[in-house]
């Protein structure tokens, strides 16, 4: 499903990303972890167009270069994403912000006199990705409303609106309180389904739970990938977590 070779990414005399080689199974789940400053949410970055590539190549869809395209070319051909951060309308229902990303993700907006409330495909779409997170019932109430992992949980909602090839998610457990963790990566697994994910986070329970594979980044190299089982006992990737023995004399 995605391809990258020799991806580097540098702000000024700043060097990100070096030489970042590696691809993603179709239907296959991602992560990506490492240290702050690793260069994991730059990757993400460069991958859905929000960055400009310094150099490399990155192939969608077998084979598709989209490392020159903009943001919403990439999504138009089945890449979506979400931030860190809650992007939502936080003065309008839930509802409507899904409808309104369900609308963005058209190609064509030629229907624009129709209220979005009267598009019937549209709320039927809508009421299947709520329920999916399990906020139908709170289709009516403002996103304000809603705790914080409701919140990301909307927000992640929102990638899925395109009914897209390929999801890229940044920190999507960013924030959560640890009460509200366990729940929130049950119901990102049921959410992503069978999509195709790339991610980073820093929640390793989130990772080793979602995870089929995982690259760990260090200093915008990559310097191992494997299965959860592989990356927990990798002696390298123990040292950067844990410390070596060394560190402590």
């Amino acid at each position: 499903m995605l391809q990258v070779k020799n991806l580097e990414k540098s702000f000024g005399g700043l060097k990100v990303l070096t030489g970042v080689t590696f691809d993603v199974a179709r239907g296959e789940k991602l992560a990506l972890i490492g240290p702050n400053g690793a260069g994991k949410s730059t990757l993400i970055n460069v991958i859905g167009g929000q960055l400009t590539a310094s150099g490399g190549v990155v192939d969608f869809d077998g084979g598709r270069p989209i490392v020159s395209l903009p943001p919403n070319e990439r999504l138009h051909l089945g890449l979506a994403r979400s931030y860190q951060q809650n992007n939502l309308f936080w003065h309008l229902p839930v509802l409507d912000n899904v409808l309104l990303a369900l609308y963005g993700a058209e190609t064509s907006h030629l229907r624009f006199l129709k209220p979005l409330g009267q598009r019937t495909e549209l709320l039927e779409e809508a009421e299947k990705l709520l329920t999916s997170a399990d906020l139908w019932e709170k289709r009516h109430e403002s996103p304000t409303t809603l705790s914080y992992g409701e919140q990301r949980l909307l927000e992640l909602l929102l990638a899925f609106t395109s009914n897209p090839r390929m999801v890229l998610l940044d920190e999507p457990s960013a924030g959560l309180p640890t009460a509200e963790a366990f729940a929130f990566s049950d119901k990102l697994r049921k959410l992503v389904g069978s999509a195709t994910l790339l991610f980073c986070a820093h929640d390793l329970d989130l990772v080793f739970n979602l995870a089929d594979n995982i690259i760990v980044l260090c200093f915008g190299v990559i310097i191992a990938r494997g299965t959860p089982d592989e990356i927990k006992a990798n002696p390298q990737v123990q040292e950067i977590y844990l410390g070596s023995e060394d560190d402590d004399k």
